[in-house]
Formats: C-alpha cells, sequence, structure tokens
C-alpha cells in the first residue's frame, strides 16, 4: 500500500507542474460585447399609405369609404427630437348619395339623385416628434387638398363638375422600425376642406370635415441603424 501511495504521489508531482504551464501558455480572450442597435431617423423616405375616411356631419348620408397612395418625406433628427416634413397622395372613393323625387311640371314625379365622390386626396405637412430608439411619437398638420365630383341625375340624365378644395389638416401617429431600413406607421388625420361652387354655382358646398386613419410602410434610405459598442 505504501509503494502505491508513493508512486501516486510522483505522478501527481510530476503532473501538476505540466498542468501548470499549460494553463500559463494559454492566451486570454476576452467576451465578446453585445452590440447595440441606435436608430438615427435623419434622411429620406418613400412609402405606401392606405386607410379609411369619413366625413364629420350630423346628418346623413356622410361621406365614406377608403384610399391608397404614395408618400415621401425627410426628417432631422437632433437628440431624441425628429422634426421633418412629409407629402402624400391617394387615389379614393370616398362618397355619398342623396336621393329622392323630383316633380316636373307636366310629367310629375323624377326619380333624381346628387353624388359626392371624392376621387383623390394628399397633405404636405410638417411632422415634430419624440424618437425612443426605433419607435417615433409625433404629432403633424399642414396642407391639406381633395379632388371633388358632384353628379346630378334626373331621370336618365346625369352631368357632373368636379372641383379641387384646399384646406388645412392636423393629427398624430407612431411609427417604428421593424427592420434596419423599414418603418410601420398608424396616423389620424382630421382635414377640414374649404366650401367650392358646383355647375357655375348652381350648387354651393360648405366646409368638408373627414376623419382619416391610414397606415402606411416606409423604406428610408442611407441605412439609419448605427452599431454602438
Amino acid at each position: 500500500m505504501k509503494k502505491v501511495l508513493l508512486a501516486s504521489a510522483c505522478v501527481f508531482a510530476l503532473a501538476a507542474p505540466a498542468s501548470a504551464a499549460d494553463l500559463a501558455a494559454r492566451p486570454y480572450t476576452k467576451a465578446p460585447v453585445a452590440v447595440a442597435s441606435v436608430y438615427n431617423w435623419t434622411g429620406f423616405y418613400l412609402g405606401i399609405v392606405g386607410g379609411g375616411a369619413w366625413e364629420n356631419a350630423s346628418g346623413d348620408p356622410k361621406m365614406k369609404g377608403g384610399f391608397v397612395g404614395g408618400t415621401a418625406g425627410y426628417n432631422w433628427q437632433t437628440g431624441n427630437v425628429v422634426f421633418g416634413i412629409e407629402a402624400d397622395g391617394a387615389w379614393a372613393d370616398v362618397s355619398a348619395t342623396a336621393a329622392g323625387t323630383v316633380f316636373v311640371a307636366g310629367v310629375g314625379g323624377v326619380p333624381a339623385s346628387l353624388t359626392s365622390k371624392t376621387d383623390a386626396m394628399g397633405t404636405v405637412r410638417g411632422r415634430i416628434g419624440y424618437a425612443v430608439n426605433n419607435v417615433l411619437f409625433y404629432g403633424t398638420g399642414g396642407y391639406a387638398w381633395i379632388d371633388n365630383k358632384l353628379t346630378a341625375t334626373l331621370g336618365g340624365l346625369s352631368v357632373s363638375d368636379s372641383k379641387w378644395h384646399s384646406g388645412w389638416t392636423v393629427g398624430a401617429g407612431i411609427e417604428a422600425f421593424f427592420a434596419p431600413q423599414w418603418s410601420v406607421k398608424g396616423e389620424y388625420l382630421y382635414r377640414s376642406l374649404g366650401g367650392e361652387t358646383y355647375f357655375s354655382g348652381a350648387i354651393p358646398t360648405g366646409t368638408l370635415n373627414f376623419h382619416t386613419v391610414q397606415v402606411g410602410v416606409n423604406y428610408h434610405f442611407g441605412g439609419p441603424v448605427v452599431a454602438k459598442y
């Protein structure tokens, strides 16, 4: 037994220095530091936008419908504050029809209707908001327009007249990057458009006010993500 213990002690004594030397020879490798992505909102972007609109009116019929189009803009960022300008234009189908009967002398009651239909709409707006890395909360406001058409129908005859209405818009939204150069946004706008006169002044309209809710996807040029160690 003494011989076995003595042999084991010798083996341990010989192995220990070799192990220590091996450990001392290994180079020290520092663990990699995690990379944090910091989003920079500055730059130009293009996107698509679509949503729904309905007239802010007390009576019926109320104009309502949908729209889809494109958007373009530019952002500047300083600290957490982001400000910029954005323009959008969309094809629209927002309409309402009032129907009734018109009594014509010698004929009697004749079916008649008047349809108001917005074919296109858009805005040019300023934006200012607060960015929390890849999420932007913002308010917006500026110029708004619509291309609207009135169609009057009496019996089998129809006549139409189109007018451009200009006004203002104000609203708010939230936008967030979901990929290095792609963002998605949701936005509410209140649009107030001035009245116009149709058919050479025969039918004047009052102010047209719309609520609109829209969503969009934007592509940002220039690489808005900065890697920070």
